[in-house]
């Protein structure tokens, strides 16, 4: 079992940054993919970006150049650093985790707006 805890989520102006955190816990060591997805109401859930282990990262073509998803193992934590923000990019964002199966964050919730 995987546990995941976000934060960093928040009310910011268009053009503005956010980093995203995400906390793992458990059975991290079975992990082989990790990544963000947001979700908008009455949309699907997308991804915006990810990493498969000792692969590359693929981001969301609406995000590349401005968002970048980074690890600390030493702290078990991915962050998302989400830079010159639009309203567009208002979502609940979803910390995402694969091992065997996948695991899924509480959700954080990001507004941009002026």
């Amino acid at each position: 079992q995987v546990q995941l805890v976000e934060s960093g989520g928040g009310l910011v102006q268009p053009g503005g940054s956010l980093r995203l955190s995400c906390a793992a816990s458990g059975s991290i060591f079975s992990i082989n993919a990790m990544g963000w997805y947001r979700q908008v109401p009455g949309k699907q859930r997308e991804p915006v970006a990810v990493n498969v282990r000792g692969g590359s990262t693929n981001y969301a073509d609406s995000v590349k150049g401005r968002f970048t998803i980074s690890r600390d193992n030493a702290k078990n934590t991915v962050y998302l650093q989400m830079n010159s923000l639009k309203p567009e990019d208002t979502a609940v964002y979803y910390c995402w985790y694969r091992s065997n199966r996948e695991y899924w964050g509480q959700g954080t919730l990001v507004t941009v707006s002026p």
